[in-house]
């Protein structure tokens, strides 16, 4: 059962500044018939006995419990740094902004 035709696909390929040839609109009404027929036959499967689904295989958040702690002390962040001043990174100037 054709649902989506040519003149459609032109029409939103229009509206969506998308150039396309007479091959490329046959084409892709042809695939997104099949695409909307796909559509259809999982419809026809949902009933109130087959729960919702967003993935296939069931997943949960593996989620800690959010602990307040003491943040790390500035010099142990610097350490690393290759240079820093006045607590901070230091970094080079990149945009001509006056420091």
């Amino acid at each position: 059962m054709s649902t989506i035709s040519a003149a459609e696909v032109a029409r939103v390929a229009a509206l969506a500044r998308i150039e396309l040839t007479e091959d490329e609109v046959e084409r892709l009404a042809g695939e997104l018939d099949v695409i909307a027929d796909a559509a259809a036959q999982v419809s026809e499967v949902v009933g109130p006995d087959v729960p919702a689904t967003s993935h296939p295989i069931p997943l949960a958040n593996v989620m800690r419990d959010d602990v307040v702690e003491e943040p790390l002390p500035v010099e142990d962040a610097l350490a690393g740094a290759p240079a820093s001043e006045g607590g901070q990174f230091l970094v080079p100037q990149i945009l001509g902004e006056d420091a």
